[in-house]
């Protein structure tokens, strides 16, 4: 469990430093990303390649302007939870929200992941 939380943890650090090979190590070649909600990067993504072009899609709507202030992680068997603050701009639009993740882990991979906004409308509008 442990573990698992210091893996999520290195995780988000991978991602905000464009680390996408420790990332490619991380997931699990048939992992599940699964988005709420209903802006035009909502869905389910399957397989690291469909994640990395999802990351792509975030990286063009936002100028690369998306960042990760993390709060808070806590584990317990193969479940991790991160919350965190999802900070970014597109054009006029700012996005400063409050977002959860959580993870299934299986063997020292990310499985599957669900991004749950705090404010799925706002979240929504941002992205549209």
């Amino acid at each position: 469990m442990g573990d698992n939380v210091a893996l999520h943890r290195k995780g988000h650090e991978a991602f905000s430093r464009g680390d996408m090979d420790y990332l490619a190590e991380l997931f699990a070649p048939d992992i599940l990303w699964h988005v709420a909600g209903r802006s035009p990067v909502a869905g389910d993504y399957r397989g690291r390649d469909a994640v990395f072009e999802f990351f792509g899609s975030l990286a063009q709507l936002s100028g690369s302007t998306l960042e990760l202030e993390d709060q808070f992680f806590m584990g317990q068997g193969d479940r991790t939870v991160a919350l965190f603050k999802l900070k970014a701009t597109r054009g006029e639009k700012v996005l400063d929200h409050d977002f959860c993740e959580v993870v299934r882990w299986e063997n020292g991979k990310v499985a599957e992941d669900w991004g749950f906004a705090f404010d799925q409308y706002t979240y929504d509008e941002f992205w549209s």
